[in-house]
């Protein structure tokens, strides 16, 4: 196993959970919205506003391809739309690669969206009275891609650690 690549919705939990197994498994962990924050030198929020969405999802291919392509052992905390673009749920499915797709139900990621929209360029713009549709929507067009993944984990009123030993079990 080369890969362990985290897929889901926004406020899922990837990050969270890339860090509590990179630090269970001592693999080496990679946040992609990160790395295309530093390659570009702004937040994915500015990205959005200044340079749009297309630009955006063009650096985050280029790079997701760069860390599957790579021989590094790597915990990969994907963004969550990386998988619906140029293909890359295709990425998901590679030799070495372990895709697990982080999935969260509306109710759970409204009350998780709801607490920190403004730093989510997406929704940052919608009303409480429309996130749950938009999420309900969205969910509805990714759910296709998140589920090219390996596995499938419900993270729904777990806690991380308990979503960390979940994955760590499918791992062997």
């Amino acid at each position: 196993m080369q890969k362990i690549i985290l897929v889901g919705y926004m406020a899922v939990g990837k990050t969270t959970i890339a860090h509590l197994l990179a630090e269970k498994t001592r693999i080496k962990f990679v946040d992609l919205d990160k790395l295309i924050e530093n390659k570009v030198g702004v937040s994915v929020h500015e990205i959005f506003q200044q340079q749009g969405e297309i630009y955006f999802r063009k650096v985050e291919h280029e790079l997701f391809k760069e860390l599957v392509a790579s021989p590094e052992q790597l915990i990969i905390s994907t963004g969550g739309g990386t998988p619906c673009y140029a293909n890359n749920h295709l990425l998901l499915q590679g030799e070495g690669i372990t895709s697990i797709y982080l999935k969260a139900s509306i109710g759970v990621l409204l009350e998780r969206l709801q607490s920190g929209k403004n730093q989510r360029p997406l929704v940052a713009a919608t009303s409480d009275e429309a996130l749950e549709e938009f999420i309900a929507k969205h969910l509805f067009e990714r759910s296709y891609f998140y589920t090219k993944s390996s596995h499938t984990v419900n993270v729904d009123h777990k806690t991380p650690e308990a979503i960390t030993e979940e994955i760590i079990a499918l791992l062997h």
